[in-house]
C-alpha cells in the first residue's frame, strides 16, 4: 500500500489520499473486541495487504473513549519501528472509524504460548529483547506504554514481533496517577495508585520474560486481591519445571523490583548475559 513508502513526495501524496471502504477488498475476520472488528483487507489499487480495525462509533459514544482513541491513533502512528505494528492512516463513515494497519501474518504471540505452553528460551529472549529495543524507541518519545501483554503483540510472516495495541499509552514527561492496563502485568506503583513512570513498562518485561518460560504469569491467583496482595509482596516464586536457566532467573529477579528507580534499565535488557546469550539478532523466530 502507497502509505508505508517513505520519500517526502510520497508521503505529500499519502496525506492527500482521501481514504474510504471503497479503496479496499475486505478480507477474512481477525479478530473481534469489544469496540469493533479486524479484518485482512487488501488496498484495491496497489494490491498492498493491510489489517483493517473497524471501530463502530457507537461503542465509542457508549464507553466515552473518544480521547483515548484519538491519543492511541496520533501515537501509534507518529511510531516507525520495526517491532512496532504500523498505523498507516484512518478513515471513518457515518457509523465506523477504520484504521489502516500493518498486517502481522503470524498473528497474537498469546495465541502461540497457549499452544505450546511455554517458550524456549531462545524465543523468549529474541522477543524480550525484541521488545526491549521497541520500548527504547517509545520511552526516547517519552511514550509509556502502560499495557504490554502477549495479546497486545503480533508475529509478522518472519516471526518478528510487534507491539499492536497503544489502547493505555501516554505521551508525557511527568508522571502519571492513572491506574490502567491488565491485572496480572500491573506494577506495585499502580496497584498501590502512587505516581508512576516508563518504569511500569520495565516491570512488565520481567513479567512477560517469566510468562514466556513457564506459561502463566508469576502472581496470578484466585481473586484480584490475592493478585494485588502478591504484586505489591513481589512474592516471586520459581517453579522446577520446566527447567529454566539461572540467567533467565536472574534478568526476571532485577526487574521485578519493587523501588521502581532500581529496576535493570532498558540499556542493561540488552547487555543481560541471558540475552547476550539466547536472543536471535534478527529478531526473527521461524
Amino acid at each position: 500500500m502507497k502509505t508505508i513508502n517513505e520519500t517526502n513526495s510520497q508521503k505529500e501524496e499519502n496525506e492527500k489520499i482521501d481514504w474510504s471502504i471503497k479503496n479496499f477488498e475486505i478480507g477474512k475476520p481477525l479478530g473481534k473486541g469489544k469496540f469493533g472488528r479486524v479484518y485482512v483487507a487488501r488496498e484495491i489499487k496497489s494490491k498492498y495487504v493491510v489489517a483493517l480495525k473497524v471501530i463502530f462509533k457507537e461503542q465509542i459514544e457508549k464507553y466515552k473513549i473518544h480521547h483515548q482513541l484519538r491519543r492511541e491513533m496520533e501515537i501509534q502512528s507518529s511510531l516507525k519501528h520495526p517491532n512496532i505494528l504500523r498505523l498507516y492512516g484512518w478513515f471513518h463513515d457515518n457509523e465506523r472509524i477504520f484504521l489502516i494497519l500493518e498486517y502481522a501474518h503470524g498473528g497474537e504471540l498469546y495465541t502461540l504460548l497457549r499452544q505450546n505452553g511455554f517458550l524456549s528460551e531462545t524465543q523468549a529472549a529474541t522477543y524480550i529483547a525484541s521488545l526491549t529495543q521497541a520500548l527504547t524507541y517509545c520511552h526516547e518519545k517519552n511514550v509509556i506504554h502502560r499495557d504490554i501483554k502477549p495479546e497486545n503483540l503480533l508475529l509478522d510472516h518472519e516471526g518478528r514481533l510487534k507491539i499492536a495495541d497503544f489502547g493505555w499509552s501516554v505521551q508525557s514527561r511527568s508522571k502519571r496517577h492513572t491506574m490502567c492496563g491488565t491485572l496480572d502485568y500491573l506494577a506495585p506503583e499502580m496497584v498501590e495508585n502512587k505516581a508512576h513512570d516508563y518504569a511500569v513498562d520495565n516491570w512488565t518485561l520481567g513479567i512477560l520474560c517469566y510468562e514466556f518460560l513457564y506459561g502463566a504469569p508469576p502472581f496470578e491467583a484466585e481473586s484480584q486481591a490475592d493478585t494485588f496482595r502478591r504484586i505489591m509482596k513481589v512474592e516471586l516464586s520459581f517453579p522446577s519445571t520446566p527447567s529454566v536457566s539461572a540467567e533467565a532467573k536472574n534478568l526476571i529477579s532485577r526487574l521485578l523490583v519493587k523501588d521502581s528507580s532500581k529496576r535493570l534499565s532498558l540499556q542493561k535488557i540488552m547487555e543481560h548475559p541471558w540475552i547476550i546469550k539466547n536472543a536471535n539478532p534478527t529478531g526473527t523466530c521461524n
